[in-house]
Formats: C-alpha cells, sequence, structure tokens
C-alpha cells in the first residue's frame, strides 16, 4: 500500500523533513497542525486566530485527501497553557456541532511548543 503525502499551502514544519499529512490506503493522518497563515508562513499572533487557522488545516488536509472532518477517528489537541481550551472548544464544537457526533480528543499541556505558536493539533482519520 503507497502512501501518499498531503501537501496543502504553508511552510509546514520549518526546515524539518515532515509533511504535513500521509494518507496510507484509508487512513489519514497528520503531523502538528499549528495556527499558521499560509500567505505570511507565520503563526498567527492570537490564540483565537491560531485555532481558527489551525482548524482550517485540518480541513484543508482532508479535503485533499477526499474526506471531511466527518472522517476524523481522533484528535490530540497540544497546548502551551490551559487557557487556550477555550479558544480550542469554541472550533471544535463549530467543527462537530453534533455532540453525539464527535471524534475523541485528548488536549494535552505541552510548554515546549516552538516561538508564539499556543497549540497544535494532530489527528488521525478514515477516509474510505
Amino acid at each position: 500500500m503507497a502512501r501518499q503525502v498531503l501537501h496543502i499551502e504553508g511552510a509546514w514544519h520549518g526546515d524539518q523533513p515532515i509533511p504535513p499529512a500521509t494518507k496510507t490506503g484509508p487512513i489519514v493522518t497528520s503531523g502538528g497542525v499549528s495556527g499558521m497563515d499560509p500567505a505570511t508562513n507565520k503563526v498567527v499572533e492570537d490564540i483565537e486566530g491560531q485555532a481558527k487557522w489551525a482548524f482550517e488545516h485540518v480541513r484543508r488536509i482532508l479535503a485533499l485527501a477526499g474526506g471531511t472532518t466527518d472522517d476524523i477517528a481522533h484528535m490530540n489537541v497540544y497546548v502551551k497553557a490551559r487557557e487556550a481550551r477555550a479558544a480550542v472548544n469554541t472550533e471544535w464544537v463549530a467543527m462537530f456541532p453534533d455532540e453525539e457526533s464527535r471524534p475523541t480528543r485528548h488536549t494535552i499541556q505541552y510548554d515546549a511548543l516552538a516561538g508564539n505558536m499556543q497549540l497544535q493539533l494532530q489527528f488521525i482519520a478514515y477516509v474510505g
């Protein structure tokens, strides 16, 4: 089964040899998806903007893979500080409004996020 790298607009992972996401068969996995503005290749300053962009990038990755956010099975959310959860939850509920049809999620406080990055998403999806 061949692995396909999924490239979305933006300079992902700096100079590290890591793609934004891959699709292997029906499984789509992401690397760390940040709140980067693809027009500037910089993480936006405010936490709400970072959450908005990160969730938008998830949508873009899944569209490229031939799926939608309904295909997400699990998402990890890395936050620098617990206060970021409010912005994440706003975008989470917007992406998954039906509380009976949400993927599992684990939020991890991780203070080693680079620069002014306040959050990062990582997901697994099944695009059948």
